[in-house]
């Protein structure tokens, strides 16, 4: 694949891509628009293939692939954020490599989440594939000697939540099977390691009570945004554009329950063929 490049002064009033498996980059792309409400966005759901999680890397790489192709070359973003945990690892090395643009990743928030348990025992909700990457070994090389961390992947909350079944019964016993054994073992801070899944922290408050600590990325990746980019010049207010590759009146229905607002989503039309 081949991406074009421009001066970088050019970008200045150019978008912030952002880009998930489906609506759990939402989370992310609430906290962008909180601390950079005059910055445009550019949000593309990729339903189609959602979730990723249970996705091969190679397959979650391409689709990356594409999507930061059509974001750079027919919207020319002058950033990406790659609003989920399991693209990041698969594909967030080689993106950088090829984007001339800042390209700013996901990763569960091991290193707060350590700092702030007074236990010394953590919890980290994540996918399989995200659990299993070289980035999350890295990462979790790199922190474990400072606190007991114990994973759980959690199979199927991704696919409840793009459902919109967020308090269905089955959601509410799947979300009790992965979260009370780590009550059990003393984990007193919990790290939400996917992006979907801080749409479910109101349900695993009711099961882990007030007293634990939850800790999502949302937050700390808009900080890291602000630090890469050339803010926006003008001081007006923008309204992000939102894509997908499934069903735009499916998903713009979801969208809008989850966030409590009207939003409509549009065709995302890739500059290549789909694997």
């Amino acid at each position: 694949m081949i991406f074009l490049s421009s001066d970088s002064l050019s970008r200045v009033n150019n978008a912030i891509g952002i880009f998930d498996s489906g609506l759990g980059g939402l989370t992310v792309w609430r906290e962008l628009q909180a601390v950079m409400p005059y910055e445009r966005f550019i949000y593309v759901a990729d339903s189609k293939y959602a979730p990723y999680g249970n996705k091969d890397s190679e397959t979650v790489l391409q689709r990356a692939l594409s999507i930061a192709e059509t974001l750079t070359q027919t919207h020319q973003i002058k950033a990406l954020v790659v609003a989920c945990n399991t693209a990041t690892a698969a594909a967030v090395f080689q993106l950088r490599e090829i984007l001339d643009i800042p390209v700013i990743g996901m990763e569960p928030a091991l290193k707060p989440a350590v700092e702030q348990s007074k236990s010394g025992i953590v919890g980290i909700l994540a996918t399989e594939n995200t659990l299993q990457s070289d980035k999350f070994s890295n990462l979790l090389d790199a922190h474990q000697h400072k606190a007991r961390v114990l994973t759980q992947p959690c199979t199927g909350l991704v696919e409840v939540i793009e459902q919109g079944k967020l308090y269905a019964e089955k959601t509410k016993s799947l979300l009790a099977s992965y979260v009370l054994p780590l009550v059990d073992e003393g984990v007193d801070t919990l790290v939400l390691g996917c992006t979907h899944y801080p749409w479910l922290e109101p349900v695993i408050r009711e099961l882990v009570g007030d007293d634990m600590t939850i800790i999502s990325t949302g937050k700390a990746v808009a900080k890291q945004v602000q630090k890469h980019i050339q803010a926006h010049v003008s001081n007006e207010k923008k309204q992000a554009v939102f894509y997908t590759t499934g069903h735009v009146g499916q998903v713009s229905a979801l969208a809008s329950s989850l966030l409590q607002t009207n939003i409509v989503f549009q065709p995302f039309l890739s500059q290549h063929s789909e694997p």
